[in-house]
């Protein structure tokens, strides 16, 4: 390979709905989720030779072997039985927040596969790439795949689904995380199960319901999130009294989001209520097709 760089784009996704049935014998939930893929995204680039060091944009993030991009490339030097292969200098610029239930550690994962697949010319199919991802963690599989996909199991079994449609979103991700372990171990005592997962007909019927028909979205997690949290709860509802269609926490947090019949309407919301929520960051975005992806120099 050349000295140029490799670069990736890797999403940020919300969970369109997220039901959870049963906690499992290791210690993690049964999940049925609808992922959606959106337009925020981390950047992801590969120079190689060197070393494989790793450096970060962000403060807090961290830049040792605990980071999954790391994690990722080590998998897959194992996997292809590489013993000593070539180093890369990697740049993380980072745009997705930590702890906001919007997956980015995962998505950059994904593009890390991606990445070190092609820079160490490795011949490897989805299956074996989907196989690997589940070993890094529970969403990292759906960014492979991105646009619309359900999660079942642990969210690592991916189907991807006809696309959800081009919608306008407006983002709140406040000044905090909320730590996912924390809450799946308290949830037990927090949440009833529902014990059937995401009714959906339009899963049979191939298309999605029409603009502001948005009933089958549902989180089981916002009872007990919202509790806790009771601020992320009082996002949800200015949203809905700014216009969106429908307002719902993604995954387990913290980001809570709305869904806007433009972009015009979700920038307006979007400047209405930044000065009641002065300490959060509030942003419009878009669905898109996309997963993580290895991108074209012209692009």
């Amino acid at each position: 390979m050349s000295g140029e760089p490799l670069v990736a784009r890797c999403p940020a996704k919300i969970n369109l709905a997220l039901r959870v049935l049963r906690r499992l014998d290791d210690g993690y939930h049964e999940l049925d989720t609808v992922f959606q893929a959106i337009d925020l995204h981390d950047r992801l680039e590969l120079r190689p030779g060197g070393d494989l060091l790793l450096e970060c944009d962000a403060p807090g993030v961290p830049t040792d072997g605990e980071n999954l991009v790391l994690r990722a490339a080590r998998l897959l030097a194992e996997h292809a039985g590489l013993v000593d292969p070539p180093g890369a200098a990697l740049r993380l610029v980072k745009q997705i927040p930590a702890q906001g239930g919007l997956g980015g550690g995962s998505s950059d994962a994904a593009a890390a596969l991606r990445l070190f697949a092609l820079h160490w010319d490795l011949r490897l199919d989805e299956a074996e790439l989907h196989s690997l991802a589940r070993r890094l963690g529970a969403d990292v599989p759906f960014f492979l795949v991105g646009g619309t996909a359900r999660g079942s199991g642990r969210g690592d079994r991916i189907e991807a689904l006809p696309h959800f449609g081009e919608r306008s979103l407006v983002l709140g991700l406040p000044p905090f995380g909320v730590p996912t372990g924390e809450l799946f171990s308290r949830l037990a005592d927090r949440l009833t199960l529902p014990g059937i997962g995401v009714s959906l007909p339009l899963f049979s019927g191939l298309k999605w319901p029409p603009e502001n028909d948005f009933g089958f979205m549902v989180n089981d997690l916002e009872a007990v999130v919202f509790d806790d949290w009771p601020e992320l709860g009082r996002f949800r509802d200015a949203l809905l009294e700014a216009g969106a269609a429908k307002a719902l926490l993604s995954g387990s947090g913290s980001t809570v989001y709305g869904i806007f019949d433009s972009e015009d309407r979700a920038r307006e919301a979007s400047n209405r209520l930044s000065p009641s929520f002065a300490s959060w960051s509030v942003v419009t975005a878009n669905t898109i097709e996309q997963g993580a992806e290895v991108l074209t120099p012209d692009r």
